[in-house]
Formats: C-alpha cells, structure tokens, sequence
C-alpha cells in the first residue's frame, strides 16, 4: 500500500477481468469508473474483514493513511466515511476528532439495511426470502427443541407475553414477534442461524408491519399469530422437534402467501 500507482494497477486489474461479452476491449471498466476513495475503502475494507486489521483497532492518523496509500487526505478521509457508512468503523457517518477503530457495532444493522433495500427495489422476491426463512428457521427450532436453552426459551416467553400484551398496536407486536423468533434462532445454539435469522427476519420485518396495517381485522390476525407462536413455543419446550419445525413453516408460508395471492 504505498504509491497510487499500486491502487489504480489494482482497480485496473480487477475490471480488466470483468468485461462483459460483446463489450468493447477498450471500454472503461466499472472498476476503473469509481472514484479513487472507492478503491482505498476497499483496501482498507480487506484489511479488516480478513482480519489484518482485528476490531478495535485504532486506525492510523490521515496523514499516515496518505502517505502508505500515495493518496491525498481528502481520499482518506472519502474513503474512511464510506467504511463508516457499512458499520466497519466507529464514528457513525462522520468522521470524529479521534482516529476511527475497527468496529462490527453496526454492522449486523446495516446488513439489515441493505437486505431490506433489496427486498424492497424488487431485486430479490419476497417468497424467495420466505423460503429462506423457511429452511433456516425450521431447522433452529428443531435444534431448539434439542438444546432447549433456558436463557432463550425464557426470552420467546417474555416475546409471547409482549405479543399478547400489545392488543392493537401493531409496531409493539412486530417488535415482539422479531424478538420471538430470534430467541428460538438462538435458542438452537447455532450461531450462524442466530445471525443469518436476525439479518433476515429484520429485513423482511416490515413487510408484516404494512400487512397487519392493511389487515380489515388487524386485532383478530395478530390474536391468530400469537395463537401460532405459542404453539410452536410449546413443542419446542417439549421436546417436540420435528413437530416445532412444522409448525413454524406452516406458521410463515401461511402468512405470507395468504396476503401475496392477488
């Protein structure tokens, strides 16, 4: 990382295998189309994520930055605002008087963002992150029902009696119905589902917002869904496995395809 030359021979390389078919050899490349602070926030966005640089690391000052990277400070700065942004560093979307650190604070939230922007420009289907769901919670419960976590458990019965305590308001029940199924997801003692399911779940959480709203009997429904997830808690604190993961697939498809049909 030390002259701007290294930067651009890298952006340069990486396009030049990007090309599409039938396009022009001597075309600009999307890679060599972004600005310079894109290229150095990805640099540095490696360092980090391949752990070279571990979390709470104190990152060098900018002009340290500059010099190592053969950029100009504003670049830096650019480029540190942009890892800011992704929830890789401290300092929210601003740069502080401090030098940033390496931070996974808000990373969980903003992958949530972003699987929720894509959700909602269309990019990805909703059934197809309905299936996703589907598999992933499915088999945490399953793994629930197993391990049977009193700590979790505890959590989805706190979220049940949320759930039933909220009677019409509809952002409390979602906020509960959220924390209901991530406590099973956690229950299970996978770790990966626990974070997958957070991400997904939050991404596709206000999707169940606006339906409730749009609902003729938002009361009754929310009623019927409490109904469900108490079921589903019931034979995961028995024991029951394989009935739970039935329970929860039945639980979500139905919802959702219920209120897709035209």
């Amino acid at each position: 990382m030390r002259r701007a030359a290294a930067v651009d021979e890298e952006a340069a390389a990486a396009g030049a295998s990007a090309v599409s078919p039938g396009a022009s050899p001597f075309a600009p490349s999307a890679e060599e189309r972004a600005p310079l602070s894109v290229a150095v926030s990805r640099r540095l966005r490696e360092a980090i994520v391949s752990g070279k640089m571990s979390i709470g690391t104190e990152l060098p000052s900018e002009k340290d930055l500059a010099h190592d990277l053969g950029v100009g400070r504003s670049t830096v700065r650019e480029a540190l605002r942009i890892l800011q942004a992704q929830g890789l560093l401290s300092g929210g979307d601003t740069v502080s008087t401090q030098r940033p650190r390496v931070s996974a604070d808000l990373t969980l939230s903003m992958a949530a963002s972003t699987m929720e922007n894509v959700l909602r420009l269309g990019q990805v289907p909703l059934g197809d992150l309905v299936e996703l769901r589907v598999l992933i919670e499915g088999t945490a419960v399953r793994q629930a029902a197993e391990g049977k976590a009193p700590r979790a458990l505890a959590a989805a019965r706190e979220a049940l009696v949320a759930m039933k305590a909220a009677q019409a308001d509809i952002e409390a029940f979602r906020a509960a119905d959220l924390r209901f199924h991530r406590s099973l997801a956690t229950a299970g003692g996978n770790v990966a589902f626990a974070l997958v399911m957070s991400v997904l779940r939050s991404a596709i959480a206000g999707h169940l917002g606006e339906a409730l709203l749009r609902e003729p009997n938002a009361r009754a429904t929310m009623a019927m869904l409490t109904r469900e997830h108490e079921a589903i808690l019931s034979a995961v604190e028995h024991g029951h496995g394989r009935r739970a993961s039935e329970l929860v697939t039945e639980h979500i498809r139905s919802f959702y395809e219920a209120r897709e049909r035209p």
